[in-house]
């Protein structure tokens, strides 16, 4: 690497008899870079070094030491040593070793083409596939329940709001009640089949409740003008279920998962 020749030639500058033995370059190097990576303070910094192997391996210890293997002033000294035109040196002798073994790679892979030899593949990829975005829940029928029933709520609140002249009571949604119904089994890591039907049943009496009370608000003059369109659509569709599931008696809220 770029680093081990700047190494080999900070080393020639120290006396090997005279005065206090150098810290390796390295270490200084090593040193700086975890302070400006943890924005820590010099202090901060060396206690991060003593408590961490990894650290202390990346700044070229061999093993493992319970005590600090700098004093927090020398850093001082680092940085006046280890100033930015150094530091650009360094990078610039990385990106140029990079360029010409890339350029070795072309030109090899190029030779092999002019002479028509394949290129041969090397190792196997082995993917994990199993990683997923943990805010991405799965669709099970209560949590769509639930989603449903919060839809109906919010249209309940924009079909209310140029009503309350004339109704001075909003319909009663015991929103409170139902979501901390849904929680009380959704938080738990295992749900048995006859807490999850219990649960379900519950949520659907809500959703029922409120799409009474939608239509309520209908009659009494509300226009489905004052939704939205996403809105019109959730409803019509919440509707399309509940009728479906008491024709059918049964549960299937994800059959209309696309559409909610």
């Amino acid at each position: 690497m770029a680093i081990a020749d700047f190494v080999r030639n900070s080393g020639k500058l120290f006396s090997a008899e005279k005065g206090a033995p150098a810290k390796l370059f390295r270490m200084a190097l090593g040193t700086l870079i975890i302070k400006e990576k943890l924005g820590t303070s010099d202090r901060e910094t060396i206690e991060q070094i003593r408590e961490n192997p990894y650290l202390q391996y990346f700044i070229g210890l061999n093993c493992y030491q319970q005590e600090p293997p700098l004093e927090s002033s020398i850093l001082v000294h680092f940085r006046k040593r280890i100033d930015g035109e150094l530091i650009n040196k360094i990078n610039k002798k990385i990106v140029k070793r990079e360029i010409d073994k890339s350029d070795k790679e072309v030109k090899k892979k190029d030779f092999l083409q002019e002479k028509g030899e394949k290129i041969k593949n090397k190792g196997k990829l082995i993917l994990n596939a199993t990683c997923a975005p943990a805010d991405i829940k799965y669709p099970t029928d209560l949590g769509i329940l639930n989603q449903a029933r919060i839809e109906t709520e919010r249209i309940i609140d924009n079909l209310y709001k140029p009503l309350r002249v004339k109704l001075r009571k909003k319909p009663r949604t015991s929103r409170k009640i139902a979501r901390k119904e849904y929680l009380k089994v959704a938080k738990k890591r295992k749900v048995s089949y006859q807490e999850r039907r219990k649960a379900i049943g519950k949520q659907l009496k809500y959703l029922k409740k409120n799409l009474g009370n939608i239509e309520d608000l209908i009659q009494a003059g509300a226009s489905l003008e004052n939704l939205s369109k996403r809105q019109k659509n959730c409803l019509e569709t919440i509707k399309k279920f509940m009728n479906n599931n008491s024709q059918c008696g049964r549960i299937r809220p994800r059959v209309f998962l696309k559409e909610l």
